[in-house]
């Protein structure tokens, strides 16, 4: 068992589900429901960040002496990132449905392109890595996540 990668990724499927729960309601032009649904994507995404940029990335640098590397590119990404999240409030707030949605698409490639490489080399990289005290970690994660 790989704690933080199969916890993680199981994390990263939750979010594509929000994601994609929101995108529903913006091709519906459902305000309410995609106020609703933005908002629990959006903060889903940033505990998800959280988790990575508050416990996970900083046991890592510490264990391996990396500063650079794999976890200055996925910080790099997440600031892409939130620049789109910042496109999608602006967009829901005008209601405005493409521009929700044009940011939207955009925001799923790079959320895909990110998942591969957390998936298949940082979170294997970090169990690897961290060892038994990926476990400890685990039960902050998952603390985190509730």
């Amino acid at each position: 068992m790989d704690p933080i990668s199969d916890f993680m990724t199981r994390h990263h499927k939750d979010c594509d589900a929000a994601f994609a729960r929101a995108e529903e309601r913006a091709a519906a032009a459902d305000w309410p429901g995609l106020e609703r649904e933005a908002a629990a994507f959006l903060a889903e995404m940033e505990r998800h960040i959280g988790m990575e940029e508050d416990l996970l990335f900083p046991a890592f640098e510490e264990r391996t002496g990396m500063q650079g590397g794999p976890t200055a590119t996925m910080r790099m990404e997440h600031e892409q990132m939130r620049g789109l999240f910042a496109q999608l409030r602006a967009a829901l707030e005008a209601r405005d449905a493409a521009r929700y949605l044009g940011a939207s698409e955009t925001l799923l490639i790079l959320l895909q392109q990110h998942n591969i490489k957390e998936e298949s080399m940082m979170y294997p990289m970090l169990d690897q890595a961290l060892g038994e005290e990926a476990g400890q970690l685990l039960g902050q994660l998952q603390s985190a996540a509730a």
